[in-house]
């Protein structure tokens, strides 16, 4: 749940925590999550509405899960591409689609900067990101290199975390980060990756602010969903 993203000025430092993450991230968002993150996932694909052939794009890809759902959806007859910039994440993410259940579609995983990504206008047909936006050093450029990337038609879904907006569920999530959260990542030698958590939250846009800039950058339609009280929410974005 921590995202996968540069911060400004600790480029190579943030790199090397993600890194650091890599072997424990899917145990640790299991054991925080409940679970859960797997079901909101699977929303979020969802909500790219991948077909099969279809050329899809997985955007903080970490270890892999998102562009798995995407390749079970895609199927042999499409692609994926899986972008990340922690090569450790890539090398787990790899690891798992090796061992993966057929049919999938093709899964490529690049070391890509989202803010400038290597691929011609008009490429994808779908795309996800989870937990990435939250990190980003530019979230308007980010969502306009995506919405640069996907075809015309083309549906995205941005899954993240976020503060609610109720106070007692926000009291309630500064409660779960600090004492359990935390706690846990601290047994991994994880403290300091995690608290970042709390910081970023406070810096990222609310729900209906992410749908103005997805609308600034292009995007036709823009719906912010909120899930589970507003602690999780899915930015669900097409292109014209």
């Amino acid at each position: 749940m921590m995202g996968d993203r540069i911060l400004p000025g600790e480029g190579g430092q943030i790199r090397a925590l993600f890194d650091r993450i890599a072997p424990v991230y899917d145990q640790l968002n299991d054991w925080l999550s409940l679970g859960q993150h797997r079901i909101w996932k699977r929303m979020a694909m969802k909500w790219s509405n991948p077909q099969p052939g279809d050329t899809g794009l997985d955007l903080c890809c970490g270890s892999g899960d998102l562009a798995l759902l995407l390749a079970r959806e895609i199927g042999a007859t499409g692609r994926v591409v899986g972008v990340d910039f922690a090569p450790a994440q890539l090398a787990v993410a790899s690891q798992r689609a090796a061992v993966s259940f057929p049919p999938l579609a093709p899964i490529t995983w690049m070391e890509a900067d989202v803010l400038n990504l290597p691929f011609e206008d008009k490429q994808f047909d779908c795309a996800t990101m989870g937990y990435g936006l939250r990190n980003v050093v530019d979230i308007p450029r980010c969502l306009q290199e995506l919405h640069r990337v996907l075809k015309p038609g083309g549906k995205a879904a941005i899954l993240d975390l976020h503060r609610p907006t109720n106070l007692q569920m926000r009291q309630f999530q500064q409660w779960y980060l600090d004492n359990i959260v935390v706690p846990v990542a601290a047994r991994f030698g994880l403290k300091e990756e995690y608290a970042y958590l709390t910081p970023s939250l406070e810096q990222f846009p609310t729900g209906r602010e992410q749908v103005k800039l997805a609308q600034q950058a292009g995007f036709a339609e823009a719906t912010h969903y909120p899930l589970s009280g507003g602690l999780i929410g899915v930015l669900a974005i097409a292109k014209n």
